[in-house]
C-alpha cells in the first residue's frame, strides 16, 4: 500500500542528518551543529565518522568523495538492513518521482514491480503502457536491467534503472514459469497516463451485468469510481463483476472510500496492525448503494495492497465470491516521511488485517473460485476468468 497521507515527525531519520550535519562540518571545517539531544543515548556512530575520515584520507579517486551521496549511501544502507523491500529511503529525485507516480502520469514502461521470496518480479503490468503491449505479465521474474542484475537490487532500484524519458529504450531480461530459458524484452519507453476506473455494459442471456474495471487507487479514482457508480445506479442492471486484476493498490483513503459503495456504514474495512496487540481498525463511511447488488470480484497474482484490501473486505463482510488466482501478497502499510532537504523515508509502520483477522501480507487472497488465464489467452484475448466470473453471477 502507498503511504498514508500523515506527517508523523521521524525523530530517529531526523537525527541522523542534523548527526551528519555535525560530522561533516568537524571533518570538512565547513561548520559545527551543536545538539545534545539529537542522538539517542544507546547508538553510537563514531565508527561512522571514523570510517568515513579513513576514505577521505585514503581514498585514491577523490572526487568521487561526495559528502552528500555519502551520507544518502548511509543511510540507504541503515534502511536495507531491515530486510523489507517496502522500507526504503529516497533521494529528493526519487520523492519526486514517487509523488508523481501516485498522481498516474510519468514517464516509463508502466508496470508494478515487486520482490516475492527474494526475486524482483512484475506485480502488473499496466493498462495500455508499453510494459503490456510488450506482452510482460503478472508473476514474471526480472533477472536483469539493460543487463544488470536485479540480485541485491532494491524495488525503487529497479524502478530508477528502469524508468527513462519517452522514446528511450530499456532491455529486460525476464524469466517467466514454464520457460526453458529466459528471454530479453526490449521496450520503448512513453509516458504513462493510467486510468482508474473503466466500465462497461455486459449484456449475457437477457441479463445485463455491469463490469467494472478497477486499475489503481490514484488520486483521481474516487472521483472516477463515483461518477461510473451514478451511472450504474441510472442503470437497470443490478449486478456488478469488480475487475481487481493486475491492479496494484494505491492510497488506503480511496479503497477504503470506494468499500463504502458496497457496505454499510460502520463496517470494518481493514484493520491495521502495529505489532504487539496495537490495532486500528478503519470503518467504512460511504452510502452503501451497493449493498444489495449482486456482486463478485475478479483477483490474480497481479492484485495487491489496496485491491486485496477491497476484496478482503467484501469477502469477509458480506460473502462476495473472489474469483480467479492467489492475489500477491502486499499487505503492508508505508508512511511517506518527508526529510529536511527534499529526500525522504518511505517506513513499514504496520501490516493489513482482513475485518475477519487473515493476514494478508505473504499470503495473499485465495480465490473461493479458482480459474486461470493463460499466456495462450491473453495472446488470444480469450478471458476464462470473466466467462467463470458471468456464470457465477448469474446464479446468485
Amino acid at each position: 500500500m502507498e503511504p498514508e497521507r500523515k506527517k508523523r515527525t521521524n525523530f530517529f531519520a531526523v537525527a541522523i542528518l542534523i548527526l551528519a550535519s555535525f560530522g561533516l562540518g568537524f571533518w570538512l571545517g565547513e561548520y559545527q551543529v551543536v545538539c545534545e539531544i539529537c542522538q539517542p543515548q544507546d547508538i553510537n556512530f563514531s565508527l561512522f565518522w571514523e570510517a568515513y575520515q579513513k576514505l577521505e584520507e585514503k581514498f585514491v579517486d577523490k572526487a568521487k568523495l561526495n559528502s552528500q551521496n555519502v551520507i544518502y549511501g548511509a543511510i540507504s544502507g541503515m534502511v536495507k538492513s531491515l530486510d523489507d523491500p517496502y522500507t526504503i529511503f529516497l533521494t529528493p529525485e526519487d520523492t519526486k518521482r514517487f509523488e508523481e507516480d501516485v498522481q498516474g502520469v510519468f514517464e516509463g514502461v508502466g508496470m508494478e514491480i515487486g520482490v516475492r521470496n527474494g526475486q524482483l518480479q512484475v506485480i502488473s503490468p499496466l493498462e495500455g503502457t508499453p510494459a503490456q503491449k510488450a506482452g510482460l505479465l503478472p508473476g514474471d521474474e526480472i533477472l536483469k536491467i539493460d543487463g544488470t542484475s536485479t540480485v541485491d537490487l532494491t524495488v525503487d532500484e529497479a524502478v530508477t534503472l528502469i524508468r527513462g524519458q519517452k522514446g528511450t529504450q530499456v532491455t529486460l531480461t525476464i524469466f517467466r514459469e514454464g520457460w526453458g530459458e529466459s528471454r530479453d524484452f526490449t521496450i520503448t519507453r512513453g509516458v504513462i497516463e493510467i486510468p482508474s476506473v473503466q466500465w462497461r455494459m455486459i449484456e449475457n442471456g437477457g441479463d445485463q451485468i455491469a463490469y467494472v474495471q478497477l486499475y489503481q487507487f490514484s488520486g483521481k479514482a474516487g472521483f472516477e469510481f463515483t461518477k461510473a457508480a451514478l451511472e450504474i445506479i441510472n442503470s437497470p442492471s443490478r449486478m456488478i463483476i469488480l475487475d481487481l486484476r493486475n491492479n496494484p493498490g494505491g492510497y488506503l483513503e480511496i479503497a477504503q472510500e470506494i468499500a463504502g459503495w458496497f457496505l454499510d456504514k460502520g463496517e470494518i474495512v481493514v484493520i491495521e496492525d502495529f505489532g504487539g496487540g496495537v490495532t486500528k481498525e478503519y470503518l467504512s463511511e460511504g452510502n452503501g448503494r451497493f449493498s444489495d447488488y449482486k456482486v463478485v470480484i475478479l483477483i490474480n497474482e497481479g492484485s495487491a495492497s489496496g485491491s486485496e484490501i477491497l476484496a478482503g473486505a467484501l469477502r469477509d463482510d458480506r460473502g462476495t465470491s473472489l474469483i480467479g488466482e492467489t492475489s500477491f501478497g502486499k499487505g503492508s502499510v508505508q508512511e511517506l516521511e518527508n526529510l529536511r532537504d527534499g529526500s525522504s523515508l518511505k517506513i513499514t509502520v504496520a501490516k493489513w488485517l482482513t475485518p475477519k483477522g487473515d493476514l494478508i501480507t505473504d499470503k495473499g487472497l485465495e480465490p473461493d473460485i479458482k480459474a486461470e488465464r493463460t499466456v495462450e489467452d491473453y495472446e488470444t484475448g480469450n478471458d476464462p476468468q470473466l466467462d467463470k466470473a458471468i456464470e457465477v453471477i448469474k446464479e446468485l
